[in-house]
């Protein structure tokens, strides 16, 4: 585990987590759901951030756990690190992240997020995290020429900029195209090749997940591997899967949850997962 162990996660403003995000993460963007940010420190300098909110479409992912209240799951919707972190910073990092939130806001009963096989990764990280397979399907991201990218979840949620524009689309062309489909015609948008991963994480392990299960192995017969942006084989994906989850075993999680900050829950936090 190394230096790992020495890393300090504590709760920082939305500013300087999006600044961080746009700078490091593949996709140079924020995700403007995002209203709880964890900064991950290593020599006093940070390093990493992990950033959580609602769901695009809190409607289409609520029933993924039962029982579960309007405010009572997270998406971990960012995730972007530096170089300068040593191995096995993220699965840690997360780890902390989630004892965080367990301690300190204990309504939240599940996390949900999403691994890019199109673009980035099958989510190794997430699975030795202790996150769970629920979900695999073509990738879900648009892009045109100029390198412009849209979820599909982003022009489908109501209210969205996007699904106000594809509306628009929709309504000028006097709905003779789908929403999505009018949308990518008018950019110029085509799917990007590969998989989109969808990983649970059950905080209150008396809740039961709807939706099968899948295992890792599924990841092989679809030939979705893929780590760090490229397509890998089997062997290496399980190659990563292994380092990765024996560094989590063989390190304290509670030495480093009890070497960190806690995480200040006030009333506008509160407030915000509410609604």
């Amino acid at each position: 585990m190394g230096r790992a162990k020495e890393i300090i996660v504590k709760v920082i403003p939305s500013k300087i987590a999006n600044e961080f995000v746009k700078k490091h993460h593949y996709s140079g963007k924020v995700v403007a759901n995002s209203i709880l940010h964890f900064g991950c420190f290593l020599d006093e300098r940070l390093h990493g951030v992990l950033s959580y909110g609602s769901s695009l479409d809190k409607s289409k992912t609520i029933g993924l756990v039962k029982p579960t209240l309007w405010n009572e799951f997270l998406e971990l919707n960012r995730m972007a690190f530096d170089d300068y972190l040593p191995k096995y910073s993220e699965s840690r990092c997360i780890a902390i992240t989630i004892k965080l939130i367990k301690k300190n806001a204990p309504h939240i009963k599940w996390i949900l997020s999403y691994a890019d096989g199109g673009q980035c990764g099958d989510g190794t990280i997430y699975r030795a995290s202790g996150f769970v397979l629920t979900g695999l399907s073509n990738c879900s991201i648009y892009q045109n020429e100029k390198g412009e990218k849209y979820q599909q979840a982003s022009i489908s949620a109501r209210g969205s900029l996007a699904n106000k524009e594809a509306l628009n689309i929709q309504y000028k062309n006097n709905g003779k195209f789908g929403l999505v489909e009018g949308f990518c015609k008018e950019k110029g948008l085509k799917r990007i090749s590969g998989y989109s991963l969808r990983y649970i994480y059950l905080i209150d392990k008396t809740c039961k997940i709807t939706v099968p299960i899948l295992p890792f192995s599924k990841i092989d017969e679809m030939g979705a591997g893929m780590y760090k942006g490229k397509k890998i084989t089997q062997a290496e994906r399980h190659k990563c899967d292994n380092s990765v989850t024996v560094a989590q075993k063989t390190s304290s999680l509670e030495e480093a949850f009890d070497s960190t900050l806690s995480l200040k829950v006030n009333n506008e936090y509160t407030t915000k997962c509410e609604r």
